[in-house]
Formats: structure tokens, C-alpha cells, sequence
């Protein structure tokens, strides 16, 4: 059984998708929870987890300024204790454009939310972690890291990135009581993908062995998981969670193979 109990966990994009299904999760564990976003629904789901008889807190806080986070971690500390799990799930998805006609600003706020963002979380929580002897780190990446996503190159870029900061955090904390791994979700069920024009939809699920779309709470447990006791020994890897899509020979990056 997972018991996460007397842990703080920090979540970042928790108002809603994975992150508001890992706040239950997690507190369904025993955890208090921490929620930054720049979403203000985050609040509700704070009172969600409150009602679960957990504690806690939202700070809004864009992840890929630095001091903002800083400043969060402290006050989140100084309100429910020091952090023992951070999981990494704040992104954005909305910059669809060939590379050609990327504009530099869609690319940076991208790099910003998507790889500096978990930069700045475990460079403010790791250290303390480490001192304190355990950590958990989850990043949450995505099947698009492997196999890139059509005229998505900053996601899939930043994506890719992270499964190479989770590597460089295990390599520098692994021997002070602290893991970091990535997750990387195929087509899971969170409200973006459930919006998907349906033609769309019914052809991503049709390259799924499983024949449907995994759930936002699979995702959740996995990364309670990873975030327990029974998981120590797992550290630096990246895990697919995808109903084994990845294993269809359509090319997954292209919608065009989609469509074909």
C-alpha cells in the first residue's frame, strides 16, 4: 500500500488534468499538498484536497521566472514544512506552428514553462532535500520526447529536454536519498484531449493497442509511486504510460500518418 503520510508534496499545474488528478492522489496517500499555477482554478482544487482532511496551499506563481518560484517554495514551506515531492507537471501545448514560422516568442515561453520551470523548482527544492536525506522528484514529460510531435517542435524539444535534466538530477542527488524520474503520458483523457476535434480523436485512439484513451488517475497512481517508499531503488528512468501506443508501426509525430 502507498502511504505518503507526513510527506509535502509541491505540484505544479495542479487546477486542473494530471495535476488535479496527482493533488487527490496524493492526498488520498496521506500527503499535504502545494499547488503552484498561474490559473487561479488551482484554489478549487486546494479546497478539494482540504475536504479529503489534507492540508493545502495554492501560491500563483509563474513557473519560469526564477525569483517567483523562489519566493513560492518559501512561502509554501513556511506555511506547510519543507518539501519531500515535487512533481513537475506545469506545460503548455498551444504552440502549433512548423519550425519555419515559429516565432521566437512562442519558443522561448515555451522553453520557459516547459523546461526552465522544472529547472527552477528542483534547483529551489533539491538542495533540501538532499540535506534532509529523501526526496522524491517526478517530471512529467511525454511520449512526445521520443518521437516528436507534428509542428510542435517546442514541445516536443522541451519534452525531450527533460528526460535529460532527470538524468542529471539523479546523477548529482542519487546518493543523498533523493530520486527523480520522468513520466512520459501518451493520449491520456484530460480535458485538452477530451476538446479534441473528434476525427482527430477517434484516429489517436485507434493507434492505441488498448483501443482507449488512459485516464488521468493511472497516470496519478504512477506517480504516487515513484513518490513512495516502494520506489526508492528506481532512479533516472523515463516510463511510458501510453497503453502501448508506442509499440504501432504509425509513426506517432505525424498527423499526416494519421490521417492516412
Amino acid at each position: 500500500m502507498i502511504n505518503l503520510t507526513g510527506k509535502i508534496a509541491l505540484i505544479t499545474g495542479g487546477s486542473r488534468g494530471l495535476g488535479r488528478a496527482t493533488a487527490h492522489c496524493l492526498a488520498q496517500a496521506g500527503a499535504d499538498i502545494a499547488i503552484l499555477d498561474i490559473d487561479d482554478q488551482a484554489a478549487t482544487t486546494v479546497e478539494e484536497v482540504k475536504a479529503l482532511g489534507r492540508r493545502a496551499t495554492f501560491q500563483h506563481t509563474d513557473v519560469s521566472d526564477n525569483a517567483a518560484v523562489r519566493e513560492a517554495v518559501a512561502s509554501v514551506e513556511q506555511e506547510l514544512g519543507p518539501i519531500d515531492i515535487l512533481v513537475n507537471n506545469a506545460g503548455i501545448v498551444k504552440n502549433i506552428a512548423p519550425i519555419s514560422r515559429m516565432t521566437q516568442e512562442a519558443w522561448q515561453r515555451e522553453l520557459g514553462i516547459n523546461l526552465s520551470g522544472p529547472f527552477n523548482l528542483i534547483q529551489a527544492i533539491a538542495p533540501g532535500m538532499a540535506e534532509r536525506g529523501w526526496g522524491r522528484i517526478v517530471n512529467i514529460s511525454s511520449a512526445a520526447a521520443r518521437g516528436g510531435l507534428y509542428n510542435q517542435a517546442g514541445y516536443a524539444a522541451t519534452k525531450a529536454g527533460l528526460l535529460g535534466l532527470t538524468q542529471n538530477v539523479t546523477l548529482e542527488y542519487a546518493g543523498k536519498g533523493v530520486t527523480c524520474n520522468a513520466i512520459l503520458p501518451g493520449i491520456i483523457g484530460t480535458e485538452n484531449v477530451m476538446a479534441m476535434p473528434q476525427e482527430i480523436f477517434d484516429q489517436a485512439v485507434r493507434l492505441v493497442p488498448t483501443g482507449r484513451v488512459g485516464k488521468p488517475a493511472e497516470v496519478a497512481n504512477l506517480i504516487a509511486f515513484l513518490c513512495s517508499e516502494l520506489a526508492g531503488y528506481i532512479n533516472g528512468v523515463d516510463i511510458l504510460i501510453d497503453g502501448g501506443a508506442a509499440l504501432n508501426t504509425v509513426v506517432l509525430g505525424s498527423r499526416k500518418a494519421l490521417k492516412s
